[in-house]
């Protein structure tokens, strides 16, 4: 069937008025051969958005390969026959945040669910992902769904899937759910799906419950006597008002808001890109931290789930940096370690984050894991105290929220300055100890972004049929193919080498963008020399195994 057809018939389909209105203006400019239409409208249904163990994220518009009202009628539909067939189809809780949509998409999916026999129970207003995710556990639901596409552009929304043990979803759950969304595809117009009208709305017990148990998780002693100074951003998105009921709960300072990103907007109009990591998107939160002589900067993506922080590099507070995923990661788990009355448990992450959280668990007595990429893998891990991945996310409350909890991580990284600082210390001489205890871990990470998908498995092919022999003047001590099932990890794309002295290369294709990234890590000890030594060799290393790796690259 040729695209004209295909959008046609589609029109017929699609119950939403926005996206019927849309596709008509794309075929009336391809009718009169306007080549960005004609290619948008090749590309909204040369596909199907592919259900995975993200769930659905894409870019809005009609057509199977955009996030629309059709293709998230048929999640739903797909979600509610894989639980009454696997029979737990009692209960689905549903959350959605502020972008273009999302509440649309979490009432249809209330409709579906109804119409399927299951009971949805629907947040009446924006949430937080992590909010969304300690109801499944707290209201014992079967299922939970976030609308949400995180921290990607405006254009974009998802769907985000939970089973009832509170982790999203991983094989094989995600396949039988994609086979069931196949199969409603299948059977026809979304119209034709049995709709209900009942759902219950929750009330704000449920956020009640997560505010009043996070809070828990910090001490008063602490709290309730620093005059610590935190500025706070909440990148538009919808975690601004959670986080500040929770921070006054906990008995801290009331943060300085960034205004300007305060309150949720879907078109986050002062940044570029909505998420903490990309160069600018803390701009605002600097210029605020330096103005107010602030001692750390807490931002927030637009789901909430992530945590950035930034602290002071001198100590006029003129100057500021951003600390790397895996620093923060380091501070919490060191910080939890230092709580901890049993050294217990599990602490974990992903496998591409800096392993001086081996170092840290071992050496405090916790049993360390690793999992591939994706708090998928980090969540379910029986025993967890602490998990974190480096793209900012971080688990420290695993018993009530089995996913990366930005909120929580801020709480607790507020709690370690706000220690320190009546200490006379800092986040910096605290990574420094760390450092001066276990070494310095270096981590960096390159990327190519290739125009041809096609170039990414030839990539992946020549480092598996020809690898290094050494990197950057360190030996390659150990050549590990992640697409090899192992005991602890799962088969993934992607290759590890481990090197003389501690360091290590990964290199993988990028999940979600058209790029293979590469992460590097270079560890040098601190007993013979001294820490900025040691930090200076670290990052010469680090540029030299980039360089190598951008010779494989191209």
């Amino acid at each position: 069937m040729n695209v004209i057809a295909q959008a046609r018939e589609w029109l017929l389909n699609d119950p939403h008025e926005e996206t019927q209105h849309e596709l008509r203006i794309l075929l009336e400019r391809a009718g009169q051969m306007d080549p960005l239409a004609v290619a948008e409208l090749h590309d909204c249904f040369r596909a199907s958005l592919q259900f995975g163990t993200a769930g659905l994220r894409g870019k809005l518009g009609p057509g199977p390969n955009r996030m629309n009202l059709v293709v998230v009628a048929r999640a739903a539909a797909g979600l509610a026959h894989y639980l009454n067939d696997k029979g737990t189809g009692g209960s689905v809780v549903i959350g959605y945040d502020a972008r273009h949509n999302s509440e649309l998409f979490a009432k249809v999916s209330a409709q579906i669910l109804s119409g399927a026999g299951i009971t949805p129970l629907l947040f009446p207003h924006t949430v937080p992902t992590p909010v969304l995710a300690y109801a499944i556990l707290h209201l014992k639901a079967d299922a939970g769904v976030m609308v949400t596409a995180s921290h990607n552009p405006p254009q974009d929304n998802g769907y985000k899937v939970y089973l009832g043990s509170g982790a999203q979803i991983i094989p094989p759950a995600d396949l039988e759910i994609a086979d069931y969304i196949q199969r409603v595809t299948q059977t026809g117009s979304v119209r034709n799906l049995p709709h209900g009208d009942t759902w219950t709305t929750l009330d704000r017990s449920t956020e009640r419950a997560y505010l009043n148990h996070t809070a828990e998780l910090v001490s008063r002693e602490i709290s309730g006597n620093t005059d610590l100074k935190t500025v706070y951003t909440a990148m538009h998105g919808v975690g601004g008002k959670t986080f500040m009921e929770l921070v006054h709960k906990a008995g801290f300072p009331i943060p300085i808001k960034v205004e300007k990103q305060f309150e949720p907007d879907p078109t986050f109009p002062t940044v570029v890109f909505p998420n903490p990591e990309e160069p600018g998107a803390i701009d605002l939160s600097i210029e605020s931290a330096i103005c107010h002589s602030a001692d750390l900067v807490i931002a927030n993506d637009p789901d909430a789930d992530r945590c950035a922080v930034a602290i002071p590099t001198t100590d006029d507070k003129s100057t500021w940096r951003m600390l790397h995923g895996d620093e923060v990661g380091a501070l919490l788990g060191s910080w939890i370690a230092q709580q901890s009355a049993t050294k217990t448990g599990v602490m974990a992450q992903s496998i591409v984050s800096s392993t001086m959280l081996k170092a840290i668990a071992e050496q405090s007595g916790f049993e360390y894991q690793q999992t591939l990429t994706g708090f998928k893998w980090i969540g379910p891990i029986p025993g967890l105290v602490f998990g974190y991945e480096e793209a900012l996310g971080y688990c420290v409350d695993p018993e009530a929220v089995k996913d990366k909890d930005g909120l929580s991580a801020a709480l607790k990284v507020m709690e370690l300055a706000a220690h320190l600082k009546s200490h006379n210390k800092t986040l910096q001489s605290e990574l420094d100890r760390i450092a001066m205890q276990v070494g310095v871990y270096a981590t960096d990470q390159v990327s190519v972004r290739v125009s041809d998908l096609a170039v990414i498995p030839e990539i992946m092919q020549r480092l598996r049929s020809n690898p290094p022999t050494e990197i950057a003047g360190a030996p390659v001590t150990e050549f590990i193919d992640l697409a090899v099932a192992t005991k602890l990890l799962p088969p993934t794309d992607g290759v590890l080498f481990n090197l003389g002295g501690g360091g290590r290369v990964i290199v993988r294709p990028s999940g979600t963008e058209p790029k293979v990234k590469v992460y590097l890590q270079s560890v040098v000890g601190v007993q013979d020399t001294h820490l900025a030594n040691a930090r200076a060799q670290a990052a010469a290393n680090l540029a030299a195994m980039a360089e190598a790796a951008g010779t494989w690259l191209s």
